[in-house]
């Protein structure tokens, strides 16, 4: 399948059309593994079924990847996870973008690779060129805000110095994946959460920042849950 994008370098924004063939999402990637520990077992106090093993690599139908900004969703508990997005299409062209990856919370507990496909995989469609971020890819931020009713709540927020590099994330999917990393979008793991629990909200909002080249890609989707059956 192909989706449509939007580069920006050097101040102007071109059009880009991707071919997706695969996807992956990543899990549990930060870079400080005894953090990942604590993550795991605040996981499992919620009754998820955790991996034995950490990183963790979920292939998702490609079809769930989209840059609506409403989508509809199975039940009332799902929730976003803000990420950087890599979109592969060979070794020499790389870009890197925003996204989430929505999840059915419900399902999660009892089938995690089944609960990536129930739900779309969010992005924005603006992206840059890795190439213009390896000698700064440590002071990139991300971030994400939900909306529930009338309150707006941080949600989570950490630089992409907290998870693992491009290269390293390419690295360990290569070692995995059947084939070279060719038209793959990867999406990387996340930042913890700033509240106690999963907020299962209206809307959910992420932002990607770069103090160096004072830029941003923002991104926003309402989530309205299937409820209109008695």
């Amino acid at each position: 399948m192909k989706i449509q994008l939007l580069l920006q370098k050097d101040h102007k924004v071109t059009p880009l059309s991707f071919t997706v063939e695969k996807m992956v999402n990543a899990g549990f990637t930060g870079r400080d593994q005894e953090e990942v520990k604590h993550h795991l077992d605040e996981l499992s106090a919620k009754g998820i079924d955790v991996p034995d093993s950490t990183p963790t690599l979920y292939p998702v139908i490609p079809s769930a990847l989209t840059t609506e900004t409403v989508i509809e969703v199975y039940g009332e508990e799902t929730s976003g996870e803000i990420e950087y997005v890599l979109f592969v299409k060979d070794d020499k062209e790389i870009y890197v973008g925003i996204g989430s990856d929505h999840t059915d919370r419900k399902l999660e507990e009892l089938d995690i690779p089944r609960a990536k496909q129930i739900t779309p995989n969010l992005i924005s469609p603006m992206v840059w060129e890795l190439s213009d971020l390896l000698e700064h890819w440590d002071d990139l931020s991300m971030e994400c805000s939900v909306k529930k009713g009338a309150d707006t709540i941080l949600y989570q927020k950490g630089g992409l110095g907290l998870l693992m590099s491009p290269s390293e994330l390419m690295e360990l999917i290569s070692q995995k994946i059947k084939g070279p990393l060719n038209n793959i979008v990867i999406f990387s793991g996340t930042v913890k959460m700033e509240t106690e629990d999963f907020v299962f909200a209206d809307t959910f909002s992420g932002l990607l920042s770069d103090p160096t080249l004072n830029r941003s890609i923002e991104f926003s989707y309402a989530v309205k849950p299937m409820n209109y059956m008695k």
